[in-house]
């Protein structure tokens, strides 16, 4: 079983995973190593320009958090392996076609470290390239059989319907915390749902486990949103890696500050500043500052632990393993990494 250099110290340090049984890290290292190879492969064009922008963000990197999951829910199963490695590239080719059409509708200029393809090239090139992944991950997926196809589409349009809630914003009379929570619920727990069915699917994992999975993926991937919503407040920029206060700056309304707006009695100077997107350097501040000590942040903190409990809940219908024991750190991370 070949591991590459650094995939293990990367795995112990990604997403929070805490893992003790050195067979399952390893496994999980192989696996996402052979994800690695079939995404160059598949993103590989011998149209010039159709190549640099579709493997600009593949070699960028990242977590790679959907395909680990895939692997790490395939471990339930005892078989399947190529599937599962399909399966594992075919649901972060769709989070990277997300990637490049969510950098187009926010005019970012980075991603990942790197320019992004609306940036480098213009925001034409990058909803093509993103269209050009999505066609190749439904590839992928086709040789998985018909109730896979179905599963991804079905994800696609979660996906799309999410986005669009999030673009329209909460209808009149609509709860704003209830309308967030469903929007990142689809935006983002959505592919991670999809990614656990796969992994248990591929390998053969009882239906009970895989439903688990599903559900366990669902709430983990809105957990993930909540957590980036809290320390993108909370955490000095040292530790972000960025600049801090960027939703703010941005002009987009997070849970805490939904949170906060929507309290009986918001802070009125807060409610001055959140009007709108804040470019001010001292303004921000004074924002991030007031946000900290709100009960906007504290209320969000509250939800974000009320998520891992019930993340972990899904969890008891998994037999007891390393995979199990895995997944749980995951969920404990969510909350410790916002304090």
């Amino acid at each position: 079983m070949s591991v590459r250099e650094g995939t293990l110290d990367e795995l112990r340090a990604a997403v929070g995973l805490q893992i003790a049984d050195e067979q399952l890290l390893r496994t999980l290292a192989s696996g996402l190593n052979d994800v690695e190879d079939v995404l160059r492969e598949v993103v590989r064009s011998d149209v010039q320009a159709v190549n640099e922008a579709a493997t600009h963000l593949v070699e960028a990197g990242g977590k790679r958090f959907r395909p680990l999951f895939t692997i790490l829910a395939s471990q339930f199963g005892s078989g399947g392996r190529d599937a599962v490695i399909t399966a594992a590239a075919s649901v972060e080719l769709v989070h990277l076609a997300t990637l490049y059409h969510d950098d187009v509708m926010d005019e970012a200029t980075m991603r990942r470290g790197a320019e992004s393809v609306n940036a480098r090239w213009d925001n034409t090139i990058a909803i093509l390239t993103g269209d050009f992944l999505f066609a190749h991950a439904s590839r992928l997926v086709a040789d998985l059989g018909t109730d896979a196809a179905r599963i991804i589409a079905e994800t696609f349009g979660e996906l799309v319907t999410g986005q669009m809630r999030e673009t329209v914003g909460p209808a009149e009379g609509e709860n704003p915390v209830e309308h967030y929570l469903s929007v990142i619920g689809q935006k983002t727990g959505s592919l991670i749902a999809t990614a656990g069915r796969f992994g248990g699917m591929m390998s053969g994992a009882a239906p009970e486990h895989v439903e688990a999975l599903c559900r366990f993926g669902e709430i983990i991937g809105a957990a993930f949103q909540i957590s980036d919503d809290v320390i993108d407040i909370a955490s000095p920029s040292h530790e972000l890696g960025k600049s801090q206060g960027t939703d703010l700056r941005e002009g987009v309304r997070t849970l805490p500050i939904i949170y906060e707006l929507s309290a009986e009695d918001p802070d009125p100077r807060l409610v001055e500043l959140l009007g709108k997107p804040l470019t001010d350097d001292v303004l921000v501040a004074e924002a991030l500052e007031l946000l900290r000590g709100s009960t906007g942040l504290e209320r969000a903190r509250a939800t974000l632990s009320d998520y891992a409990r019930r993340a972990r809940s899904e969890l008891e219908a998994l037999p007891p393993s390393p995979a199990r024991d895995a997944c749980e750190s995951v969920a404990e991370y969510l909350v410790a990494r916002t304090h």
